[in-house]
């Protein structure tokens, strides 16, 4: 299973050869630098840890410069760490290695992880898709909720209750998405549709299986 994190540069459309277009998401993937490899025996679990996005020297802490220079690797702003992948290569991973975007082919099946795009405050119709109250004679239940809860018991508002807040920010994962094209020579993904996370988030995209 092959793993990798990129940004996210944004949408176009690519034609192919029957003359059909397909939307696209630019995704510049990597290299990566393999930082840290987590086995059972060591660590109870097996993970490898992947760095991207490089920096100037000084904007991390000093632990966080020790332990990428341990690796061979540039400052670097971003480390994810993808639990049970090999990374699409024959061999283990090592600490050290790269990794690009050449473990990906296309017509892979990808699923991708992203943060999503942040809405503000949000009502409950915008938020969980409600429908308002009747707007005719005089009725004043258009914008209110309605219940949401008893009286005397249980005397409170159950937690996970559909209510107005913030809508978005969240971690979305998109699956069963499709790798269109691969571009090795500029490290860029082109996935089939649309992928969570405003223009330049780091997104990760690993392999659906």
């Amino acid at each position: 299973m092959a793993a990798i994190l990129g940004k996210k540069l944004g949408m176009t459309q690519v034609f192919r050869e029957d003359g059909t277009v397909t939307p696209v998401t630019v995704i510049e993937a990597g290299p990566c630098k393999v930082t840290a490899v987590r086995e059972p025996d060591r660590d109870g679990y097996a993970a490898v840890q992947l760095a991207f996005g490089e920096v100037k020297q000084g904007k991390l802490s000093k632990g966080e410069e020790g332990h990428l220079k341990k690796a061979g690797a540039a400052p670097m702003r971003h480390l994810v760490e993808f639990r049970d992948e090999d990374l699409g290569a024959e061999e283990a991973p090592k600490i050290g290695d790269d990794v690009t975007v050449a473990s990906f082919e296309a017509g892979q099946k990808v699923k991708v992880s992203g943060t999503s795009i942040g809405k503000g405050f949000q009502g409950g119709i915008k938020r969980h898709n409600f429908s308002r109250g009747p707007v005719s004679h005089g009725s004043h239940n258009v914008r209110a909720p309605g219940s949401i809860g008893a009286s005397t018991f249980p005397a409170r508002v159950f937690k996970g209750m559909k209510m107005p807040g913030q809508m978005g920010n969240k971690r979305v994962t998109q699956k069963g998405l499709e790798v269109a094209e691969v571009d090795a020579e500029r490290n860029l993904l082109l996935i089939k549709g649309s992928v969570p996370g405003s223009r330049n988030a780091v997104v990760e995209v690993r392999t659906d299986g």
